[in-house]
């Protein structure tokens, strides 16, 4: 009696157990519907109105962070994403409006790569590659006059820390200092309490959040969370663990939409600019 060809054997297991976990996300998605179901019943009571997109865009993070921990494509997450909004949506009986949900395109629909897309993207890594790494910028940021480089900071964090400023969300910086460390550009900033504002002062910093200038700029732009850049260990926490918590978790509960629309988008341009460069010099695809 012959004995069944290994392989074979391991390549139908391995199909099961994919079998099992496509019957799963049917499962999954079966249960999303009977308590998206409760959901659109309870809105009305709650004073909740149908659609609310702040809750999808704290969906969207949380999904994007978890895939990322998962080593799972953003595309391929944002995408199942996707297709369970539409069809709540569509169980709600609401419109769906792809602007607002930011949905992607169906695989389906996508044109297939032609060799012009493929020139244009191997010229966009040749120009991203021959921009200098950040490292290489430190000499000359390092000669521009300190009060420049504090007068700049002290006016971002104003506009971007304003309603908390208001609210009294950082009183916990009366009399703390917390310093900004940019490995890769040599700078370094203490942060304290100045007459209702947050400055740049020069004493010693009690906590300290050190990082590369785009890891920094991700987390600013929302690009990138706080948890997954300190599980990559691409963020450093060091010093008063407790004043550098709080303040991250801060910046984790900040409603980005009271930061002015132009910083927003200067942010996620200059976030996403910056991750491409790092992304070419490394050799990965943009």
């Amino acid at each position: 009696m012959l004995l069944p060809n290994p392989e074979r054997l391991a390549l139908a297991r391995m199909r099961g157990a994919i079998d099992r976990v496509d019957d799963g996300l049917i499962v999954l998605l079966a249960a999303r519907r009977r308590l998206v179901r409760v959901v659109a019943a309870l809105k009305p009571r709650a004073g909740v109105p149908p659609r609310d997109l702040a809750r999808e865009r704290q969906v969207r993070t949380r999904t994007q962070s978890l895939a990322h921990r998962l080593d799972l494509p953003a595309d391929t997450a944002a995408g199942l994403l996707d297709l369970a909004i539409v069809d709540a949506c569509r169980q709600q009986g609401m419109a769906i409006d792809l602007d607002q949900g930011a949905l992607a395109p169906s695989p389906a629909m996508m044109q297939p790569i032609m060799p012009d897309t493929l020139r244009s993207e191997s010229r966009a890594l040749h120009w991203l590659r021959l921009l200098p790494p950040p490292r290489r910028l430190a000499p000359l940021l390092r000669a521009l006059p300190q009060r420049w480089q504090r007068n700049l900071l002290e006016r971002a964090m104003a506009r971007v820390l304003a309603v908390p400023l208001q609210d009294g969300t950082l009183d916990f910086m009366r009399g703390r200092r917390l310093g900004i460390e940019v490995s890769d550009l040599q700078l370094c900033w203490v942060l304290e309490w100045c007459d209702g504002r947050l400055c740049v002062g020069d004493g010693v910093p009690e906590a300290s959040v050190r990082g590369s200038a785009t890891d920094l700029l991700l987390l600013a732009s929302r690009l990138e969370d706080a948890d997954t850049l300190f599980f990559q260990r691409a963020l450093e926490l060091t010093g008063d663990t407790e004043l550098g918590l709080t303040a991250r978790n801060l910046l984790e509960r900040l409603p980005w939409e009271s930061v002015p629309l132009g910083l927003r988008i200067a942010l996620n341009r200059g976030a996403r600019f910056a991750r491409a460069a790092r992304a070419a010099h490394r050799g990965e695809a943009v």
